[in-house]
């Protein structure tokens, strides 16, 4: 490799330094600064908007969720005026600093050609750009450090507010209906596994938990067709698998598994009358979280923040429903969910209309 002329390494360091002043006079005007807090404004602005949204397509609880989107939005208008004025300040101040090293270059294309004369000119350019480069961090940060706790909570609603979101667009497009006056709580992406151990076979799909039901539905492309192991065709497969009434969920336990422990599997095990007595699924979300979700509706601690009632003709219906069949006499131990019309004996197969 030929080593560089001293004039050549002059010619390299000034492109290098023309390219780094650049990027320095795009950080001296905050432009990342600002577009944060445009983005950060359409948030805290949003949030009442999308919360309403949720309201009408049936997320029915956490009635605090309006006052404290409502609060967010409201806290931000009047802190958001300080911040912008901050920003611009600090934008402009930092403009001005960078006159001197504009200057600098200037010169420096001026004599680049000379190697003494160019030499000093580099060092002290580099030296100012470095100075300069950790002042525009300390401006960053002192815009950032206004509102950043304030950002942390409003961060944490929309991260909420955004698996709630997930959770309707899945039901959406869900081959199952939820029952009249029913509610789901939470979703998740999720594997069934059948023989406990995960195997490639087993059902990826979508975890769901509502006020009454645990539901697992596939939804997952198969391959279909394959030429030397690589897929050629595939095929989208959707199917409810199985439905549980949460009542009926007698334990649940969390566990990290995986060759680093860092997936998250749920067990379940479930008392006489749901379809499986026990059910073993990977889950794409926090395992404890959801032990939490799934203890906190089977005691129907949800029913405590309800936004939309329920509707009281379908309580009624439940607790008028019939302990045994008029046909058979034989014991109902089916769980009656809200919602449902009719149950049907399964003894006899009566069908007992409520």
């Amino acid at each position: 490799m030929t080593t560089p002329s001293p004039a050549e390494k002059i010619e390299s360091d000034i492109f290098s330094l023309k390219t780094r002043l650049g990027w320095l006079q795009d950080n001296a005007r905050l432009n990342s600064v600002r577009d944060a807090l445009e983005d950060f404004d359409t948030l805290a602005r949003g949030l009442p908007g999308r919360i309403q949204s949720l309201r009408e397509r049936g997320y029915a609880f956490e009635k605090d969720l309006e006052p404290r989107a409502t609060d967010f939005a409201d806290q931000w208008a009047k802190l958001q005026p300080s911040v912008t004025a901050a920003a611009n300040q600090q934008a402009a101040l930092l403009q001005n600093a960078m006159r001197p090293l504009e200057m600098q270059m200037s010169q420096l294309a001026t004599v680049k050609t000379n190697v003494a004369a160019a030499r000093p000119l580099l060092a002290s350019l580099e030296a100012g750009m470095e100075t300069m480069e950790d002042k525009v961090k300390a401006a960053e940060r002192q815009i950032v450090g206004m509102y950043d706790a304030f950002r942390s909570q409003v961060g944490s609603l929309d991260s909420h507010v955004d698996q709630l979101e997930w959770l309707y667009s899945q039901l959406a497009e869900a081959k199952f209906t939820l029952l009249p006056t029913e509610s789901g709580i939470m979703a998740v992406k999720a594997v069934w596994c059948p023989d406990v151990k995960e195997n490639k076979d087993d059902p990826e799909g979508v975890l769901y938990l509502t006020d009454q039901r645990l539901i697992f539905e596939q939804k997952e492309e198969i391959a279909t067709k394959k030429i030397l192991f690589i897929t050629t065709a595939k095929e989208k497969v959707q199917a409810l698998k199985w439905e549980a009434p949460v009542a009926l969920i007698e334990e649940s336990k969390a566990s990290k598994q995986g060759l680093l422990k860092n997936e998250d599997h749920l067990d379940l095990r479930f008392g006489e009358g749901a379809p499986l007595e026990t059910i073993h699924l990977h889950i794409w979300q926090e395992g404890n979280e959801w032990v939490q979700l799934l203890n906190r509706a089977k005691s129907k601690e949800f029913d405590k923040s309800r936004a939309i009632a329920i509707d009281q003709a379908e309580v009624e219906k439940v607790k008028s429903a019939p302990s045994q069949c008029p046909s058979c006499g034989a014991n109902i131990t089916q769980v009656v969910l809200r919602g449902t019309d009719s149950l049907k004996c399964e003894y006899c197969g009566y069908v007992i209309r409520l």
